[in-house]
């Protein structure tokens, strides 16, 4: 119970540092996370339903995330060109640069991992790799930079 409870109150005081961070950008941490998805994908746009699958959120979540994101101007909804029944999120140009000073803020920051260095970090990482076990993102990295993870969960 103790350490459950204390990987529960990490993600919780994380999460606020990083929403706080990313607050003068207009982004909180879950907008982040879907417009980094859009922006590392190979055509900088996904299906709504993939973009729920890679942020394990629910599809009414996906609505919302990409709602924001469009209202802002970071994200346009699109056609698929071959398939008439999904609809794709599409990282604009505004989004795109927003992505990228919203990222350099964070790195700045270590992701709101202060006051863990590298190898603290690295350690941490292959601890809950192994919580992780059968995550599709638990294969640790450990030359990665602090926070590279972010993104992936």
């Amino acid at each position: 119970m103790m350490a459950v409870t204390s990987v529960m109150r990490a993600q919780q005081i994380l999460l606020a540092r990083l929403n706080e961070a990313l607050e003068e950008f207009g982004l909180t941490f879950a907008r982040y996370e879907a417009l980094m998805l859009l922006y590392f994908s190979r055509a900088g746009s996904l299906p709504l339903g993939k973009m729920g699958a890679r942020l394990q959120v629910h599809p009414a979540s996906v609505t919302n995330l990409v709602n924001g994101l469009e209202r802002a101007g970071y994200v346009e909804r699109t056609a698929h060109p071959s398939d008439r029944r999904t609809t794709l999120a599409t990282i604009t140009p505004a989004g795109r640069t927003r992505a990228e000073s919203a990222t350099g803020a964070l790195h700045e920051m270590r992701f709101g991992t202060k006051p863990l260095d590298d190898a603290a970090l690295t350690e941490l990482t292959e601890i809950l790799s192994a919580a992780r076990a059968g995550d599709f993102h638990a294969v640790s990295a450990p030359n990665a930079a602090p926070g590279a993870d972010a993104v992936a969960h």
